[in-house]
Parts: structure tokens; sequence; C-alpha cells
């Protein structure tokens, strides 16, 4: 148990002592008149805060305005969007609109949207809830390792009304977040005019697909005439496109590991051409992911106000996504022959950029022997999450206090399945690190009969990933005159449960490519995009997802050997559980305002994975023998958390605002992060692995931020942010001798692929081999310090700009980078508005980062910079029918990732432009 207090809380208890010594002395100093004009000016202030909460805007000038006057008027440091932001600006889900808010930044590995970073922070260590409350979420990703970021491309945009972006906390703010918190607000029915009716229906186009997808949305909101019951309902459905092309390095090995009997690298290390500490890419990989989105949801609202000062809304949800795919990757892999390396190019920075491979291609050969080995991995993925929520609030208002709750349970479950087949190719090839690949003999490497499964004939697994959260919470709220407002104190108890069950059929049978399905050749206009090779372009594929499911499951036999490692590996669960309590006093008169509190936080973990001996993982069979310490074993953790926080702001003059704040802050691990597991690819002989014995992150953290509101819908404004972290926790990278999970696969050891592990030294002959394990420790400290500068004004003749620059600088201890910090990014997007045309513009930079492997285990990769251009055009045609056209990545942009220095490339994608045109409709 951990339990700890700290100077700043001390501080901040000091403070809140002498908020009420003040008060005190205000309460004697004040009475009569004046001290009811500084009640009436409370009174005032909620009112006009309530009243921002309700109002209905349209059109863009609007909803800036609306934005910028909720941000003006927060006690801490806040940013917000309005329903109008999320549909007037180039957008396809929340995340791409806050993209518009200064030291707001997003990954694209995927194309859409998934994570977004605060003030250059992992989308880990961010909180976002839903009408206050959180929305459990599985992985969508088979063998994906789920983190705490919120995935915004699960939530349909439609059913948010607004949401704010709290960059300081505040105590009765919930705890998790380092970089900040988001709160998203769904439509209430009685905040909005009865028998509203509002919807679009449309079609999603990728230019990279050449194909489209229809989608459709409607919200219905009525209310009697008392405004004492009202009902909402939102519908929703979306199809997209999503496709992910582009070159792939999995791992480097040094040149000498593989000269080793060969010649021909001898000789040209001899001759000085290359070094032997040179590194080569094992393989260089022609990546194709294809995936079409289907969401469906559905929300609602009840209210119930059967009086002014109570009131009761029933929330609901439900969401089904079906994100199923096929990931194909075919690569010509050097490093696991490399007797048939027959000559290896030296280039910068100590990297062989390219090389030529010598080998007989065979014809319809489950046991092809050839000196070049090319496989192509066909993955076919099912999966589809199913998300479900029931929150319940009420609040009611007596004389001068105020007494509300929440309580509710969210549930997400995905039942993952994925068929594997890997087929083999032995013809010789050329390949760079430019362009790729390209066969020597094109005529039989576009040729199905010369491809076939080689030993091992794949597999299908079944991962089973469910997620659960159950919340209350209950706030008391005290107003007082004077200085002191009103103190607020409340508690809140959360748990949050996650679980991953992996199992893994073997017994397929080995088939030619033919047998299989032959899909005809790709043509990948993606990676014609990005200059690769014609083989990268044209190669051959299966007939598709079900052929890869039928060419698995219908061997005879099959579904009747299932693999315990696997099992043992890969299958997990961890719950959080939180009791938190809060006091919080909120001050202020005409020029001065803000809050001033603590929160306390008791965490229990509990982990649960399996811990498995040597000898039963080497014989990998059911039914072994545990030794005490052994088996499915539960580890438990507390950690006991002061964190106090302080905002103040000060109205220099009506229109200039300075802010300062102060507070404490902790995150927590990834939740797999948390259990004891170990999850390997055992092909390239990486892996990733839990620790439940990590402290949570946490920081020391100090804002400030000046703002001139100069003018209707214009504002400057600038921040600075300096985050103390004392404790980061990093995924360290170990080399460890495990037991190959796959080795007793029918066809892996004695395989072409089993035996080059062995030839190459990484593995015995009793498949004991040297992994590069990555799992997660305290780090130490680090910082973050940085600043934002935002713009934004409405000019004449409908036209105006946002714009924005964040600057962070973020680093550990001992010099390392932190994982998703760009130090430079920037955002800017003009717009017109005038009768009923209406366009904007935004183009978007941020400067290269640091981000996590791409497969189980794999090193950290560093992102280049990354540019996007977006545009939205409207047409409103009267005051009931209108029609947009969003346009997204106009650039289509590179997504390259790399280790190290920039020669030494990770893996390069596009995704494609993407086109979403809608007519919409409101009554």
């Amino acid at each position: 148990m951990s339990h700890r207090k700290t100077l700043l809380a001390a501080s901040i208890i000091a403070g809140l002592c002498l908020v009420g010594s003040i008060h005190a002395q205000d309460a004697t100093k004040t009475s009569g008149p004046a001290a009811q004009s500084s009640s009436d000016q409370a009174t005032a202030d909620q009112a006009k805060a309530k009243q921002l909460e309700t109002v209905t805007v349209t059109g863009i000038r609007a909803s800036l305005q609306a934005s910028m006057d909720t941000k003006r008027n927060a006690d801490a440091i806040v940013d917000a969007i309005t329903a109008e932001d999320i549909g007037k600006f180039p957008a396809s889900n929340v995340a791409e609109a806050l993209a518009q808010v200064p030291g707001v930044t997003l990954d694209r590995q995927f194309g859409a949207t998934q994570r977004v970073s605060i003030n250059g922070m992992d989308p880990s260590l961010n909180l976002t809830l839903l009408d206050g409350h959180p929305v459990a979420q599985a992985v969508w990703l088979y063998d994906d390792a789920p983190n705490r970021g919120f995935n915004f491309s699960l939530l349909a945009p439609e059913v948010i009304g607004n949401l704010e972006i709290y960059k300081s906390p505040e105590a009765r703010l919930a705890e998790g977040a380092l970089g900040g918190t988001i709160i998203m607000h769904t439509i209430k029915p009685l905040d909005v005019p009865s028998n509203t009716l509002t919807g679009s229906f449309g079609v999603n186009y990728n230019d990279m697909v050449e194909s489209s997808r229809p989608s459709g949305s409607v919200f219905y909101s009525w209310h009697n005439d008392d405004k004492t019951f009202g009902v909402d309902v939102s519908a929703q459905h979306y199809e997209q496109f999503q496709n992910r092309e582009g070159m792939e390095v999995f791992g480097y090995s040094t040149v000498s590991s593989l000269a080793t009997g060969n010649a021909a690298l001898q000789n040209e290390i001899a001759a000085g051409k290359i070094k032997g500490s040179d590194l080569v890419p094992q393989e260089v990989n022609a990546a194709n992911f294809e995936q079409t989105e289907k969401r469906d949801s559905v929300t609602s609202n009840i209210q119930w106000k059967p009086t002014e000062n109570l009131g009761f809304n029933l929330g609901l949800m439900y969401a089904r996504d079906n994100l199923s795919n096929v990931n194909q990757s075919m690569y010509p892999w050097a490093a696991n022959s490399p007797a048939g390396i027959t000559s290896l190019t030296e280039g910068p920075n100590g990297i062989i950029t390219g090389g030529t491979q010598a080998g007989t291609p065979c014809v319809n050969d489950l046991a092809c022997a050839s000196t070049a080995h090319t496989y192509t991995d066909n993955n076919a993925r099912k999966s589809v999450i199913t998300t479900k929520g029931v929150d319940l609030s009420g609040e009611y208002k007596g004389d001068g206090w105020r007494l509300s709750g929440q309580a509710g349970v969210s549930v997400s479950r995905n039942p993952m399945e994925q068929a594997v087949k890997e087929i083999f190719y032995g013809g010789g090839y050329s390949w760079s690190l430019n362009k790729g690949a390209q066969f020597d003999d094109p005529s039989t490497a576009n040729d199905p009969n010369y491809w076939a499964d080689n030993g091992w004939a794949g597999n299908l697994g079944k991962e089973l990933y469910k997620a659960k959260d159950t919340y209350g919470q209950l706030d008391f709220t005290k107003d007082f005159d004077g200085f002191l407002n009103s103190i607020s104190v409340g508690a809140r108890y959360a748990s949050h449960w996650e679980s991953q069950t992996l199992n893994v059929f073997t017994g397929a049978q080995t088939l030619t490519l033919s047998q299989i399905g032959f899909g005809g050749l790709t043509d990948l206009s993606g990676s014609k995009d990005l200059g690769l090779s014609q083989s990268m372009v044209q190669h051959v594929q299966t007939a598709g997802a079900q052929a890869i499911f039928d060419a698995i499951q219908n061997s005879p036999g099959f579904g009747t050997v299932q693999d315990p490692n696997s099992y043992w590996d890969n299958t997990f669960a961890i719950q959080q559980q939180n009791t938190a309590g809060y006091l919080q006093a909120n001050f202020g008169n005409d020029n001065l305002h803000g809050n001033i509190g603590a929160r306390f936080v008791h965490t229990q973990n509990t982990s649960s994975g399996w811990v498995i001996p040597a000898p039963c993982a080497t014989a990998d069979v059911w039914g072994c023998d545990f030794p005490s310490g052994f088996g499915y074993i539960t580890q438990k953790s507390t950690h006991n958390d002061w964190l106090p926080s302080f905002n103040i702001a000060y109205n220099v003059t009506p229109d200039i605002i300075l802010r300062g704040a102060g507070s404490e802050t902790i995150a927590y691990a990834p939740y797999n992060q948390m259990a004891p597991y170990f999850a390997a690819n055992d092909t390239v002989l990486t892996a990733s692995a839990g620790n439940p014995n990590v402290n949570p992150y946490r920081a020391v953290n100090w804002d400030g931020s000046a703002e001139w509101y100069f003018n209707p819908q214009s504002m400057v404004a600038v921040s600075f942010f300096y985050k103390n972290v004392l404790n980061y926790i990093v995924n360290k990278a170990t080399f460890q001798e495990r037991v190959n999970g796959s080795w007793t696969l029918p066809g892996f050891a004695d395989g072409l692929t089993g035996q080059s592990l062995v030839a190459s030294g990484q593995c015995t002959t009793a498949g004991i081999c040297n992994y590069s394990v990555s799992a997660p420790e305290d780090g130490g400290r680090a910082t973050v310090k940085g600043g934002t500068i935002s713009y934004q004004q409405a000019y004449g003749y409908g036209f105006g700009l946002r714009a924005n620059y964040t600057y962070s600088d973020a680093n550990t201890k001992s010099g390392g980078a932190l994982p998703y910090n760009s130090k430079n990014s920037y955002t800017v997007a003009p717009y017109y508005e005038e009768g009923p045309y209406s366009a904007s513009l935004a183009y978007s930079y941020r400067s290269s980062y640091l981000a996590g492997g791409y497969v189980a285990g794999a090193a950290p990769t560093y992102i280049d910079g990354f540019k996007e251009l977006d545009a939205t055009l409207g047409y409103q045609i009267n005051q009931n029918f209108s029609v947009t056209l969003n346009m997204l990545n106009l650039l289509n942009s590179k997504y390259y990732a790399y280790l190290g220095s920039k020669t030494q490339l990770a893996n390069e994608y596009v995704t494609g432009r993407q086109y979403m045109l809608k007519a919409n409709f409101k009554f």
C-alpha cells in the first residue's frame, strides 16, 4: 500500500482554511444591500451558465460564440465545442472536431481518428466521460493492446450536443487524467423545442477504394406543454470503407548474424562494401488492410421534472459496431533464409537499403524447399462490438443548497475471431527500402499455382474481450453570500472490469492457393502513390474473408485441437475499484473567481492471469500439474492518493482574463499492462507482458493563460503548462528465453519457419527462443512543458479564421522521449458563412513523435511529421433542408514510422481521401 501527502496538498488545504477565513471576514463586514448584490450576481452567473448549456445555436459564427462563452465563464482552463462546431467543420467523428482545439493532436495510424492527445500527453492519460460517466469499450482489433484512451471512432457525432475539455482539473472532477478531461454532453429533451426532428442521409466515398457506402441519422425530441416530462431518441447508421496500404518492416538483424555460411556476404564485408554491424531489414512487407465499418447506434434521454426544484434524467445507449476486416501481409523474408542472399547495399547510418535473393519457385508444392522465402499472411477477422449503457441522474435544489446524484452501468463485448492462412512462394527477388520487393519472375509470382501452404496450415483464434463500468456518485453544494460563493462535497465509487480470453484452434489442412480460393491480383493504388514496386502493388490474394475462414474450418476434424500456450499467455482479467471523496470551495466576485479543493482517492486493483512453469509451457498440453505459485493467480494492490487543485481567474478588464491553476493528478497504466499476462508473436520473436506491480502515473501541474475577447466571435489567448511527472510508466524491452508457444503446432517446428529460427540461433531445437519482451515498469521522473497560442476572429463579408499553435517539450529524467508528444503542432482554419453558403478549410500539422509498436512487443516507433488538409462545403436550401460535403485527408498524407533514425523504416501507409456528402433536414 502507498500513502502520500505532498507540499502542494498541504498548501491547498491551507488555502481552503484561508478561503473560510476570508468568507468569515466578508460576512462580518458585508451586510444588507451589498451582500444581496453579491448573491444576486452569483445567481445571475449560474443562470447564465445554465443558459449556455441549453441555448440552441445555428451557424458557424453562433456556435463559435457559444464555445467561446463557455471558455470565458469557466473557473478552470477550459475549451469547448458545440454541436455546430462538429457539424460545420471537417469531421467524421468527435475526435476530428477536437483537432480544432489548441493543444489537441490526433494519431492517424488507421486513418480514421481513434485517439487524441492533450498538451503532449499519451492518449491513455486523458479521461473521457459521456454526460459525466464512463463508457465501457472493448477493443476492436484482434490481438490489439488495449489502452485507456477513448476510441472516438466508436461514438457517432450526432449524439453530442456540446463538450468541454478541462486542461486544469477541479476537485469535483473524476480522477485519472494527466493530459486533460473531456466531458461530452448529449442533447436533453427539455432543452430543445418539442417535436424537434433533425437528421441526415448521405454517402461516404474513399478514393483509394473507389466505392461508396451509405449513412444516415435521425433525432426526435418531445416534451409536454408544462416541460415536466420529455423524451428524445437519436438513431444512426454509418458505413465507411477503410483501407490502409503501404510497406512494413517487422525488425532488423545485423549483417554478421546473416553472413555465417554465406560466402557472398563474407566477401562484401571483406571488400568493405558493407559492415558486419550494419542493420538489415528482416523483410519488406506489402501491407493491405481492408475494412468496411458498419455502425448502428441508438441513444435516448428521458427527463422528468415534477417540480421546479426536482429533476431526473434516464440515459440509455446501445451501439453495435461491425469492424470486421482482412489484413494481408506479403513479405519476402531475407532473414529467414540468409543462405539465399546474393548481395546487400549499404545506405546512410549503417542501414542496409537494398539487396537481392536467389530462389526457385515450386508448383503446387506443400513443402517447397527454396533459398528465397516469401510468405503472405492472410488474416480474416470478425469483430463486432456491442456496447450498452444505462445512466440515471437526478438533482434537487433547496433553498441555497443542491443535492445531485448519478449511478449507472456500461458494458461492452466483442467476440472476435481470426482465421489465418500463410502461403509461400520460393522465387527470387530484389528489394529496397524505397520501393519494397520486386520478384525476378512476375509470371510465376502472379500465378496461384506457385503459392501454397508450406508446412504450417494456419489456425483459428477466438478472442472474447469484455469490459464493464459500474459507478455511483453523490454531490452536495451549499451556497453562500459573499466572496465564498459555495462549498461542494461529494463521493464517488467506480469499478472497471476488463477481461480477455483467447482460444486458438489448430489442425487445419495444408492447401494450395487455388484450393483456398484465388482472388486475382491486388491493385493497391495507395502503394502506387508511395512509389512502391510493381510486385508490391500487384500480387496474388485470396478470394476474401469467407474463403480464408472456410479453408480453416472445413478441414476434416477441425475444432477439436486447442493450443494451451495461446490460452495461458493471452487470458487475463483485471478489476480497478476507485473510491473517492472531495471538498471544493468556489469563490468569486465581479473581478475574481475560481475554486480550491482536494480529492482523496483509494484505488484497489485486482489482476488475474496465468503463470505457467517452464515444463508445462514446453509440453504445451492440457492437464499439466501446476506447482504452488503457478496456474491462474490473482494479485491485489492498493494506493491512497491526495489530489489537490486550485483554479483562479482575474478579469483585468471586462474583456481581458488572466488564469492560473495548480494541481496534482494521477493516471493509470492500460488495463492489460496491469495483468500478469504474456502475448507473443512466435514468428518474429517479439512479445509484450504485463506487470501488476506498476504504480500510477503521478504529476504536479502548473497552468496559466491570458485571454483577450476583443470582438464578438473573436479572441486571442496564450497559455502555458508545466507538468512535473513524479512517476512515468515506460515500456522497457528486454531479451528473455521463453518457450515458443507455436513450437508444437503441426508444421511449425519442422517447417521452414522453425528450421530457420534454429539455424539463425534464435531458438533451440526444443523451442526455447530468445524473445524481445516489452513490459511496463515505473520509469521515474519526466517533465512536460510548453504553451499554446490561439486566435479566433470573425471578419466582414462572412469570412473568419481560427488558428492555434502548440509547443510541447517533454522528456524523461534520463533524456528519453515521452510517447505521443509532438514538439510543434498547429492548425489554421479559415471559414466563410454568408447567406445560404458556408465553407471551411482546416490545415493541420504535428511534428514527429514517439508511438507504440505495431505488433505484439515490437519496439516503439517514431512517427514522422504529419500534415492534413480537410474542407467542408455547405448550402442551406431553405430553413428545413441543407446539403454538406466533407472532404478529409485531401493531401492523402503519408503516415511514416521509423526506428532510431528516419532511414530505419518501420512502416509507411496511406489511407486515401474521404468524401462525405449529406442531405440534412431540420423541423
